[in-house]
């Protein structure tokens, strides 16, 4: 889920949203590498099939007027993903994409850590 919040915050340019969901992945366990190559993960070996789809599926429903949200990225989904699963994942995606527009909109600044 974070690495989805990542990826969707770094689409939108919402540096207070890339600072929380990048510390709040670490806190989790997700190492710096993989979060320093997230914007990149289509050339990484570092993500796995099911982490590639629903990053396929995040940057397809962020990117919607572009991509129109292509066949390929939703089967690629749904192969890793129950129903359940997809429409939570998809909320997720519209719910991050809401927030980014509010703290970019809002120019909410990240802490000076």
């Amino acid at each position: 889920m974070e690495l989805v919040k990542t990826r969707a915050s770094q689409i939108n340019g919402c540096a207070f949203c890339i600072d929380m969901h990048g510390r709040d992945a670490m806190k989790t366990g997700e190492t710096p590498l993989r979060l320093l190559l997230l914007s990149a993960w289509r050339e990484s070996s570092l993500y796995t099939t099911q982490e590639r789809a629903a990053l396929a599926w995040t940057e397809a429903v962020t990117l919607l007027p572009q991509t129109a949200a292509p066949d390929a990225d939703y089967a690629a989904a749904a192969e890793h993903f129950s129903p359940a699963e997809l429409m939570s994942l998809t909320t997720l995606i519209g719910m991050i994409n809401l927030w980014n527009r509010l703290a970019v909109g809002f120019r909410l600044q990240h802490p000076a850590h």
